[in-house]
């Protein structure tokens, strides 16, 4: 029995520590980066029991992955693939408010994930499920996976959570719209910034376009517009919440910590305003650090954003 179960590609991680051209980087920090391990590790630290499943290749990135999630109190069931490595991202920071990513995954581990990976009983005995739309656009198996996922859940009437996290490296505005329309009937939850909600919608306006997502399936429809904050449109009432103010190192991450947040505080049986505001207070820990992860909050460290005043913690 676990709160919420999650599944999807983690890469390992290699992030420049020199600013400019990425050619003229000597030193790199090793780490890993997935959505859904971000989400899983939020979610973790904020209190609530998680596992999530990948194919990892049987190497030293794989077993880094293992370790590490393992390591942040996640139920780890990370299949080893012995003929596909696992994918790789190089982060590198143009100038100093520009980051690149590239990412190394065709023909990886992670995007050989099948339905056979998936255990329907776990999914059937969560109470959350979580998944993105970057795994149904890595391949055909791994898009089978997802929809194997969300039915089993769906059978169960466990709650399906979708978050868009659109690459167009990995597929067309059009594959991707396509793919959304067919699945947001099955989903119950549904996190999106206007240009990924737009991929299903003509809508602009943030409360009109929740409104017209929420149309094709989702009860509760989140609405991530960065630093300015982010709107809910639950069950036919909006709800807006203002960005807390923090200085930007790295914005790769904040949307899987907002997620994280606010399906957390689902999990906790928070009031619909105090969800937001945990969402919103994540995603600004998850800025504030090099790093997907790693300043993804723990339950104590909520209050630090909404205090005020002094910056001395003592």
């Amino acid at each position: 029995m676990t709160d919420l179960v999650t599944f999807g590609e983690t890469m390992a991680l290699f992030a420049a520590r020199r600013t400019g051209p990425l050619r003229f980087a000597r030193d790199f920090d090793l780490g890993l980066g997935g959505a859904e391990s971000n989400v899983a590790i939020g979610v973790a630290r904020l209190g609530h029991s998680v596992t999530w499943v990948g194919r990892v290749g049987a190497d030293e990135f794989g077993d880094l992955i293992r370790a590490t999630l393992l390591g942040e109190g996640v139920d780890t069931r990370a299949v080893a693939d012995h003929e596909a490595p696992t994918g790789l991202m190089i982060k590198g920071r143009r100038t100093a408010d520009l980051i690149d990513v590239s990412y190394y995954r065709r023909g990886s581990a992670g995007s050989r994930l099948a339905p056979a990976d998936l255990d329907s009983a776990l999914i059937r005995g969560a109470r959350v499920l979580h998944v993105s739309a970057i795994t149904p656009a890595l391949s055909a198996s791994a898009r089978e996976a997802t929809h194997h996922a969300v039915a089993a859940a769906r059978s169960a009437g466990v709650l399906v959570s979708l978050d868009v996290n659109y690459r167009r490296a990995l597929w067309s505005p059009e594959e991707a719209g396509r793919w959304l329309r067919d699945v947001l009937r099955d989903v119950d939850v549904l996190f999106a910034t206007v240009p990924e909600g737009r991929l299903v919608s003509d809508v602009t306006e943030p409360v009109a376009l929740a409104e017209a997502l929420a149309s094709l399936g989702p009860r509760h429809v989140l609405i991530k517009s960065g630093a300015e904050g982010a709107l809910e449109l639950s069950d036919g009432v909006v709800r807006h919440a203002e960005p807390y103010e923090v200085t930007e190192v790295d914005p790769v991450g904040a949307g899987d910590a907002f997620a994280a947040g606010w399906l957390a505080d689902w999990l906790a049986g928070a009031e619909p305003a105090e969800r937001l505001r945990t969402a919103c207070a994540a995603g600004a820990f998850a800025v504030t650090s090099q790093g997907d992860w790693e300043s993804l909050p723990r339950r104590e460290d909520l209050s630090l954003l909404r205090r005020g005043g002094a910056d001395i913690s003592r």
